[in-house]
């Protein structure tokens, strides 16, 4: 056997060694970038679940401590409030801030501004309510004028909702 059988036969093997080296490999780095494509793709479906949960509580909670001022301001209208009156209006703020809390630890900007403004707004009626409840209204107070600030934030409800909404790319409409 003269030496350039050897080294064409060695080189043949190193060759298919190395090929298969090389295809293993290969198809190792292939499976790592399936895997975190996988598991990026299974965030984002996460986050959005995530968000979407937060949202319509956030929603929930939001409409149901606007509905608790509209009742509060008919309370004081007909009779005198009572501690379950208070309580309730109590509850419902209570939930819309938990709510809103968690919010801000998970939405977007986007929707943290009008969350923001929705927070706002009905942390000042409710502000507005519990005054006139104790007979103490700022200048220009009215149950009047807070029936009217309450009835407005139906307005920034639906904003967020519809800034919500678009967050989690579904088709925006203009009901309630």
């Amino acid at each position: 056997m003269d030496l350039n059988s050897v080294v064409i036969a060695v080189a043949g093997v190193a060759g298919t060694l190395g090929g298969s080296l090389l295809t293993q490999r290969g198809a190792e780095r292939a499976k790592r970038r399936e895997i975190e494509l996988v598991r990026a793709q299974e965030e984002v479906r996460e986050s959005r679940a995530l968000r979407r949960t937060c949202y319509a509580e956030l929603n929930r909670e939001s409409r149901q401590f606007v509905t608790a001022l509209n009742r509060h301001l008919h309370v004081m209208r007909e009779r005198a409030v009572e501690d379950a009156d208070r309580e309730a209006l109590d509850a419902a703020k209570g939930a819309h801030r938990d709510r809103y809390s968690e919010a801000q630890m998970i939405a977007p900007d986007a929707v943290l501004v009008t969350a923001s403004a929705v927070n706002h707004g009905l942390n000042k009626v409710y502000g507005q309510v519990k005054r006139l409840e104790r007979d103490e209204p700022a200048p220009g107070e009215t149950m009047n004028t807070a029936a009217g600030e309450q009835y407005a934030l139906w307005e920034l409800l639906r904003t967020m909702r519809t800034a919500m909404r678009h967050d989690l790319g579904v088709a925006v409409a203009d009901d309630d």
